[in-house]
């Protein structure tokens, strides 16, 4: 149950997401705007989603995954259909920094949930399994973008990315159980605890019986990060998320307009861009299988660098739609399976009393990437660039991000036993 519900949810996020960039050519035909524009409101969701993803984290760690998973959906379905009737581009920016901030809160919570329900042998495979809904829904965002556009126009999306969302929060509000690692650490939960954990299990005695285990830390959840052995690897898994944002946001925003301006009509461009999602989603269950199996942080430097191999021959296969497409698809398996794997491992790594603050940070550090990658693109785009260039530049954060993963699985590896951090 929790599995499904996190996966809807993030499903409607990543939907929400992908509609600004599939939307992006017709917004630029329409309201004649010029690559620095479109720029501006690409940044100006991702800046609502680092905002988001910067306070909300910390307040789950207080009150709780479901209260701000709840929160946060309900924000962001609302802004995305405010969002229809913005009329200018300064409008459009400002409704998606206000949705940018329901996507930032819902994402980290719906990975933190998960991961707190998995068993451990299977944890990375369950995530990425959950955030495949961002994927899937940033594919149906790309079909849906395709036919809506044609016959609704751009507005009709937005609405759909709203209305979807809504629909589902009455069903969270009833279904999902809030965390029971999160209750116990609270304190004064059992007979909450209880009755959650029948459900898992309908045959445990639990009338009467007291949880522990899970500590509390002193200091805040943000200082929490630093402490205790946990420093290192937070600050190598924010250059790995900044970085792997950084590309992964630079293409979703502007492949379509890059492939338009390669000559394919407006069409072929969205459909071929969803290559890089569905790409993400194969990618997902792939490399979750091998993390759990395999080094995790082995595991991600290897998709990392498929993912820069592929990214620098989508420069060079313009001119044949075949190996356009596969190029695309590579690069979805590489980027987007990579960037769901460092989301898997990010909640795997810290305890339950700072888990929330260190997803969401890490996905907030990453968004600052996300902000440089849209700029970048139509920084380049402005710059008239030749497509070989661009993608070859585009190359280079997604390698980096494959040796700072490999880092932090080397640091680990030589930390002090008592400093290596047990995720509770």
């Amino acid at each position: 149950m929790v599995l499904v519900l996190c996966f809807l949810v993030v499903a409607a996020d990543g939907f929400d997401t992908a509609a600004i960039g599939f939307i992006a050519p017709a917004l630029k035909e329409q309201w004649k705007l010029v690559p620095q524009q479109l720029s501006n409101v690409f940044v100006a969701g991702l800046a609502g989603l680092m905002v988001g993803a910067f306070l909300l984290g910390p307040v789950a760690d207080r009150i709780g995954r479901k209260a701000v998973l709840l929160i946060s959906t309900i924000g962001f379905a609302l802004a995305s259909i405010g969002t229809a009737w913005a009329t200018n581009v300064d409008e459009l920016a400002i409704w998606r920094f206000v949705t940018g901030l329901g996507l930032g809160g819902a994402m980290p919570m719906a990975i933190t949930m998960t991961s707190e329900y998995s068993p451990e042998r299977s944890r990375s495979f369950l995530v990425m399994m959950m955030f495949c809904g961002f994927t899937v829904g940033g594919a149906l965002g790309g079909l849906a973008a395709a036919g809506l556009i044609a016959n609704y126009g751009w507005p009709s999306v937005f609405i759909l990315g709203g209305v979807l969302p809504l629909v589902l929060v009455p069903i969270l509000l009833v279904a999902l159980p809030e965390s029971v690692r999160y209750l116990v650490l609270k304190g004064g939960q059992d007979g909450r605890v209880a009755k959650i954990l029948s459900r898992v299990d309908k045959q445990a005695s639990l009338e009467g019986a007291h949880f522990t285990g899970i500590k509390k830390l002193q200091g805040s959840p943000v200082g929490q990060l630093f402490t205790r052995g946990l420093g290192g690897g937070t600050v190598l898994l924010w250059i790995t998320f900044f970085m792997s944002l950084l590309v992964y946001y630079l293409l979703t925003s502007w492949l379509p307009t890059l492939f338009k301006t390669a000559g394919y009509d407006q069409k072929t461009a969205a459909l071929i861009a969803l290559m890089l999602p569905i790409g993400s989603t194969v990618g997902a269950f792939a490399i979750g299988a091998l993390m759990d199996r395999l080094s995790p942080h082995a595991v991600l430097f290897g998709s990392y660098t498929v993912a820069a191999a592929f990214i620098v021959l989508l420069g060079f296969s313009t001119a044949t739609p075949w190996l356009l497409i596969a190029s695309v698809f590579g690069a979805g398996l590489g980027t987007g399976g990579s960037q769901i794997g460092i989301n898997a491992l990010a909640a795997s790594y810290y305890p339950t009393a700072n888990r929330a603050t260190g997803v969401s940070w890490a996905n907030a550090v990453g968004r600052t990437g996300s902000l440089v990658g849209s700029y970048v693109g139509g920084m380049l785009l402005g710059l008239g660039w030749p497509l070989s260039m661009v993608f070859v530049a585009a190359a280079i954060p997604a390698f980096v991000a494959g040796l700072a993963i490999l880092l932090k699985g080397f640091v680990l590896r030589n930390a002090e036993p008592t400093a290596v951090p047990q995720a509770a």
